[in-house]
């Protein structure tokens, strides 16, 4: 079946609170809204059901993760009923004395999870005293369209963001929870730099900094959440005119120039190119 040229996708921006319950029961209602509004997949921040360390935990002890667990698997039997993509930030247990993984879980149409993405560029503060780091890139399909993951501080790590362009993605999720405006800049660059679709999922906390929003391929911002809402409806659209350089010209020509055969058969001998010391 050939690919579809279009995708709505729902990016949110809630309130995170230590209590695993109720970040659970914004995160189903916020499902519930996206459904009805046509989305396909629903993105959410960094830590958004299990609280996020740092701000609602200051010690894994402080967590009930048998609720957190309930509340991961109502999340997913929800996504099923609605036939609904979730990427969930949340927090993911390993076997003590191991420190968890900051985890972004990705839990598909019928219910299941199909992968998880533990963020691999972990902080000076956590990767000292709360996680564990991951070490693999994480990709998976929608209706055609590829999606990768990353989540917040990894922002500062371009080669993540050019090695899911070489994976081929459409659209990259960054959950997070920033500490500055210049964040989004940053996260318009990636997109228009290596031009895919990337849809931002930051809490409303960090919103006098920055909203969740979706950012196009050439680095534009498409949509956005609006002041005091908790979702915003985006549209990866192929199709779209604007997106036609960025597309279709920009993308495949900056994947030749980066493999760099088109640079190497025009390679000359010359001495003035080698004598790099005269006018």
């Amino acid at each position: 079946m050939a690919p579809s040229n279009s995708l709505r996708i729902a990016i949110a921006q809630t309130t995170i609170s230590a209590d695993a319950r109720q970040n659970g029961e914004t995160v189903r209602r916020l499902m519930r809204e996206a459904a009805e509004a046509g989305a396909r997949l629903i993105q959410f921040p960094e830590g958004c059901l299990s609280g996020y360390a740092k701000e609602q935990i200051s010690d894994w002890d402080q967590v009930d993760w048998s609720a957190v667990e309930e509340e991961h698997h109502r999340v997913a039997g929800l996504a099923a009923d609605l036939r609904l993509w979730v990427v969930l930030g949340s927090t993911h247990r390993l076997t003590p004395p191991h420190r968890p993984h900051n985890s972004l879980y990705v839990i598909d149409d019928a219910g299941q999870v199909v992968g998880r993405y533990d963020k691999r560029y972990c902080s000076h503060t956590e990767i000292n005293h709360y996680y564990t780091p991951g070490f693999e890139p994480m990709t998976f399909s929608v209706d055609g369209f590829t999606f990768g993951c990353a989540i917040c501080v990894e922002i500062n790590f371009p080669e993540l963001f050019s090695e899911y362009e070489r994976l081929d993605v459409d659209c990259l999720l960054l959950s997070a929870y920033p500490v500055d405006s210049i964040f989004e800049v940053k996260a318009r660059a990636h997109a228009a730099i290596n031009n895919y679709w990337l849809a931002m999922s930051t809490p409303a906390q960090t919103a006098h900094l920055l909203r969740s929003e979706l950012i196009g391929p050439e680095g534009t911002v498409l949509a956005r959440v609006g002041a005091g809402a908790e979702l915003v409806i985006g549209e990866l659209d192929r199709g779209a005119p604007e997106l036609q350089v960025a597309l279709g010209k920009a993308r495949p020509w900056r994947a030749s120039a980066r493999e760099g055969e088109i640079y190497r058969t025009r390679r000359v001998t010359d001495t003035r190119s080698a004598d790099l010391t005269n006018f």
